[in-house]
């Protein structure tokens, strides 16, 4: 079998979810840095616009996105799959994904850009001219890295929430030491989906930078050896889920954080975005429509409104409104423990397709 070509890099939030993916699936890959003439040779002509990772794969396709790319693979090797085959569980993994995916891009980004930020304009430099001295390394990452500082703040990680992002965070590293001290993985001693959401911010950012990476190896060893697991599998393949579709209590912390945080933002931006469609029939939909206020440990910011979380969050309401029966009530049980009834009574927008880096109307 010919090997797939991994465009990323090593400081790439979502490259570290996809090469995780395909190390653990033991699949022939090669990854490729994407310095800036892969950007103007490879991802431009391919894609469209300057994004990684981008997986070709051996018929020459071109797959984008980490959730289209692990899905497409997934069709097309599908044992050992990532998906759980029970119910709960495979909601479970649909959340957590959505989780790291679309809401802990806060504190990776806050850690990255307001504590290691020269480390990581010197590592964008290094990435897009590799052969240049390390002050034109500096002034080019500088460049780069521009507009990924800015959205540190976009993504509401503003001044006045600094310390409720780390509080929040701090937490956070709290509650996964306990569920990894006692679990190889989010659902057992195999990977799901779950796993592979989580670890792009978990590695790329808050392991793989050095004041952040203390912050984790510190707070949470058992967390730091997980990440390393995702990047080193040495059991490809391999393990089990827990049985009978049981989901470990120490997720629960986890799982209610989420949806203490999380959901209420995903709930208004589904208000938001039927108040924009209402008032631009017609109009493609753009990556940002507008700004909106959030709760983080009793502080309130800004942060701009992204319907392509909807797109994310749609394939795990999916996963739920399709259970019945026992599966239901054991699924509503689960969110009832966990604070998750806004998320079982989600007001779902309009169906959603992804377009690029944003999203469309479904039927449309």
């Amino acid at each position: 079998m010919q090997p797939y070509r991994l465009y990323g890099t090593e400081i790439s939030y979502f490259t570290g979810k996809v090469r995780a993916y395909l190390r653990w699936k033991d699949l022939p890959f090669v990854e490729i840095p994407s310095d800036a003439s892969v950007y103007s040779e490879v991802i431009l002509p391919r894609v469209g616009f300057p994004v990684v990772p981008v997986v070709v794969t051996p018929q020459d396709e071109t797959l984008q996105d980490t959730t289209d790319i692990i899905e497409a693979l997934e069709q097309r090797h599908p044992d050992p799959t990532i998906v759980p085959g029970t119910p709960v569980q495979r909601l479970v993994a649909a959340l957590l994904e959505l989780y790291g995916d679309e809401w802990l891009v806060i504190p990776a980004m806050h850690y990255r850009w307001h504590h290691n930020r020269e480390w990581a304009q010197q590592a964008f430099g290094q990435v897009s001219a590799p052969d240049a001295p390390p002050e034109t390394q500096r002034e080019i990452g500088a460049s780069r890295a521009a507009p990924f500082a800015r959205a540190a703040e976009r993504l509401g990680a503003t001044p006045p929430m600094h310390e409720a992002v780390e509080a929040s965070y701090e937490a956070l590293l709290g509650e996964l030491q306990a569920h990894f001290d006692a679990h190889d993985y989010v659902l057992g001693s195999r990977p799901s989906m779950a796993d592979f959401g989580l670890i792009g911010p978990l590695y790329a950012h808050l392991y793989r930078d050095p004041k952040s990476g203390e912050l984790m190896r510190r707070k949470a060893p058992a967390l730091a050896r997980w990440v390393e697991r995702m990047q080193d599998p040495q059991h490809k393949g391999t393990g089990e889920y827990l049985p009978n579709d049981r989901v470990p209590p120490t997720l629960l912390a986890v799982l209610t954080r989420m949806m203490r945080e999380q959901l209420p933002v995903l709930v208004d931006t589904a208000t938001q975005l039927r108040r924009w469609l209402a008032e631009h029939p017609g109009e493609r939909i753009r990556r940002k429509i507008g700004t909106h206020t959030f709760e983080l440990q009793g502080r309130r910011g800004e942060r701009m409104v992204m319907p392509y979380s909807l797109w994310m969050l749609q394939r795990a309401r999916d996963a739920y409104v399709q259970l019945e029966g026992p599966a239901r009530i054991d699924a509503d049980a689960l969110l009832a423990a966990v604070g998750g009834e806004v998320f079982s009574n989600f007001p779902d927008p309009p169906r959603l397709a992804r377009e690029g880096m944003s999203v469309r109307l479904a039927t449309s």
